[in-house]
């Protein structure tokens, strides 16, 4: 913004509220008038945005600067938490949740299942079944996954469709426990 601009600016926040009410373009000095206002106005405008763009920039910088540090913290934390649980867990089978005035700690089972890996090997093993009941545009997998089992063959676990088939596309997703620490 330069100074011709600034005093621009200077005159429309000196215009008193009576003067501001009462002003009306009536020609085209007046027109003008009110457009060299409107310019300078613009500019300081954009000038506020670009400043603010500035600011925002650097605090985000800052925020993430900060935020990395804390979540390598909690992240820190949330692991002596989870061996801590882990241990007690093994102790306790029945040591679900750990619980203190500060937080607590759940732990989760979730048991072996099926997972889809490859879904055009799996579409195809349902049509050559005769499963369509399972297929929209895709395998309804929730549906599907309800009727599929794990079981061994040759010594190697395999996933088996209601019919009995070894079903392609699909590997088998590794018993896991999980723990969620709530503060």
């Amino acid at each position: 913004m330069n100074q011709l601009q600034q005093l621009e600016i200077l005159e429309v926040e000196n215009t008193e509220q009576s003067e501001r009410e009462s002003f009306q373009v009536t020609d085209i000095e007046s027109l003008n008038w009110v457009f060299r206002k409107l310019a300078a106005l613009s500019a300081k405008e954009k000038e506020a945005k670009q400043l603010a763009d500035v600011e925002r920039a650097r605090i985000n910088d800052w925020e993430n600067r900060e935020l990395i540090a804390i979540h390598s913290d909690k992240n820190y934390l949330e692991s002596l938490v989870s061996a801590y649980h882990a241990k007690q867990l093994a102790e306790n089978p029945k040591a679900k949740t750990l619980s203190t005035p500060y937080g607590k700690s759940k732990s989760r089972t979730t048991k072996e299942q099926p997972k889809a890996v490859d879904k055009e090997k799996l579409l195809q093993h349902v049509k050559e079944t005769g499963m369509t009941e399972f297929i929209k545009e895709e395998v309804k997998w929730g549906d599907l996954k309800k009727v599929l089992h794990i079981h061994e063959v040759d010594g190697q676990p395999v996933v088996i469709d209601s019919n009995g088939t070894i079903v392609e596309g699909v590997a088998i997703e590794p018993a896991s426990l999980s723990f969620k620490v709530e503060v």
